[in-house]
């Protein structure tokens, strides 16, 4: 009697093992291919520096009050009644971290209805 041999088959995670390792060779190589800094370069530290809001921008406080160059405003309206459309083009505003995201949304909005083309909203950037 003749024996019927079965045909095992290869397993598709070895061709799929080969080809992550290749991947990862070839990264290696190409990471290599830069120029690296020099050595003798020394960056800028910057984690000393204080940060304090632009000049030009419209302070949230906390609780949800404006003010701008240390001059406290009742609304946006107070605000955009004293600037040309120029200055109004490009709006900073500077909340305040504990602001509700409501208001900021609220007053962000109000800028947009008096007339601002854009408002950018500056944070901290903190690295650590």
């Amino acid at each position: 009697m003749g024996k019927i041999q079965r045909r095992r088959k290869s397993e598709p995670t070895i061709a799929l093992i080969n080809i992550v390792f290749l991947m990862l060779v070839f990264f290696l190589v190409a990471g290599t291919l830069a120029q690296p800094i020099d050595g003798q370069l020394q960056l800028v530290e910057t984690s000393e520096l204080k940060g304090r809001a632009p000049p030009d921008a419209l302070i949230i406080h906390q609780d949800g009050q404006l003010s701008y160059r240390g001059q406290r405003l009742l609304d946006v309206a107070a605000f955009t009644a004293e600037r040309d459309a120029e200055q109004l083009a490009k709006v900073r505003v500077v909340p305040d971290r504990e602001l509700d995201a409501n208001r900021l949304v609220e007053i962000s909005r109000a800028l947009r209805a008096e007339g601002s083309g854009s408002v950018v909203i500056v944070t901290e950037q903190a690295l650590r």
